[in-house]
């Protein structure tokens, strides 16, 4: 009896596991295929703003700042601000009430301007800003394929 146990399949009998070599990627899959989802629906929402046909340029990228003002000419001449569509004229009431840093300096503000725009109208907005106290105006344009703000602009419209 004592020599079917040890060799016999019986109950009594430990079997001992092989490692699987396999890998199981299932889980990985499932995990890449969420992150994919996440990735396509977030990635459009990244960019939302105006629709704004930006001119090209090759300048440097400037570093974005998380405090900046955002304003949009689109193609038929309208102003936004961030998303929020205003007048010209409502634009320094509007401006007045932006809040100021700890050392009394507006912040930056970005303009993005359709490049199918008379000249007049954006220099129009430029000298807004620059009567409202913001003097540091970057204009964004396409460099590179993605629209980043490359000039930045101090002082009266017009200078560098």
């Amino acid at each position: 009896m004592g020599a079917s146990l040890s060799s016999g399949g019986g109950r009594g009998r430990r079997r001992s596991r092989v490692p699987v070599s396999e890998i199981n990627v299932t889980p990985l899959v499932d995990v890449m295929l969420v992150l994919l989802i996440i990735f396509m629906v977030t990635a459009p929402l990244l960019n939302a703003g105006v629709p704004v046909n930006l001119p090209d340029s090759r300048a440097k990228a400037l570093d974005q700042d998380p405090q900046q003002i955002e304003l949009s000419l689109s193609r038929d001449g309208r102003l936004y601000i961030d998303q929020t569509e205003i007048a010209l004229a409502a634009l320094p009431d509007r401006l007045a009430s932006v809040p100021r840093g700890a050392d009394g300096k507006p912040p930056l503000v970005t303009l993005r301007a359709d490049k199918n725009l008379d000249y007049g109208e954006v220099i129009a907005v430029m000298g807004e800003l620059n009567r409202a106290g913001f003097n540091a105006i970057s204009l964004v344009t396409n460099s590179s394929g993605s629209a980043q703000p490359v000039i930045g602009s101090s002082g009266t419209p017009g200078q560098d």
